[in-house]
């Protein structure tokens, strides 16, 4: 899963394994979302202008697979990007829910033609604006039975900023069996650099780190390779 301000580490061999798999995993005929659709949101994405820091195929099909394996019906994005990782969300059942948060309104305007070229516009509420702004409102609107909790929450947005939406959505967001995954901690083996200086290093350094101290979690860093990077993600469960 890519990570924005760090060049791609790429080696043939990931590439080549992600490509095989990915065509036999997710063939042209009969999956959901369709290639073509995949392939707009894309081309889509880059036409716009926006950076080339979605996830890759087989994270995007990881992600699905993730949701149905917990049976997920409502799912928090923050960080909708072209809405690339989105469509993948929705795409895991045909009454799932997906809120998605954005702070750039460019971006939420290319995710929303996404979502309706791919045909998962009903499923998809984008909220417009700042994480640490957007979150606690969301946490009234659960405090006030207008909106359910979530049972999956993916975090891909300002680096810096991990734990404070992991807490946020602790604070009401969540309930117990909750599958959180915080993308892009690994950042080519840097995560363990305890001298680092990066603000987007130490921000995935705290989520660890805190995910590690909370007892509301119980968490595991999976390193991963593919045709974008050498990164990994965290997996944390809400005990």
């Amino acid at each position: 899963m890519s990570g924005q301000g760090l060049t791609y580490e790429r080696d043939e061999r990931w590439t080549a394994v992600d490509q095989y798999s990915f065509s036999h995993l997710h063939p042209k005929t009969s999956t959901t979302p369709s290639i073509e659709a995949l392939e707009y949101a894309l081309t889509n994405q880059e036409k716009s202008g926006l950076p080339d820091i979605a996830v890759s195929p087989s994270q995007g099909k990881f992600l699905k697979l993730q949701a149905q394996l917990i049976k997920a019906k409502n799912i928090l994005e923050i960080g909708t990007l072209g809405g690339y990782s989105t469509i993948w969300l929705a795409s895991a059942s045909p009454d799932v829910k997906v809120t998605t948060v954005e702070v750039d309104p460019h971006h939420a305007e290319v995710a929303k033609a996404t979502f309706k070229h791919a045909g998962v516009q009903d499923r998809v509420e984008v909220k417009l604006g700042p994480g640490l702004d957007v979150l606690p409102q969301l946490v009234e609107e659960v405090k006030q039975g207008k909106r359910d909790k979530y049972q999956l929450v993916f975090i891909d947005a300002d680096k810096e900023n991990n734990w404070n939406y992991v807490d946020l959505a602790l604070g009401g967001l969540v309930e117990s069996g909750t599958a959180i995954i915080v993308d892009n901690v690994v950042r080519k083996g840097q995560l363990a650099d305890d001298k680092t200086e990066d603000s987007r290093i130490l921000g995935a350094r705290r989520v660890v780190e805190n995910v590690g101290k909370d007892d509301r979690l119980d968490g595991v860093v999976v390193q991963t390779v593919g045709e974008k990077n050498y990164d990994g993600y965290l997996l944390a469960i809400v005990n």
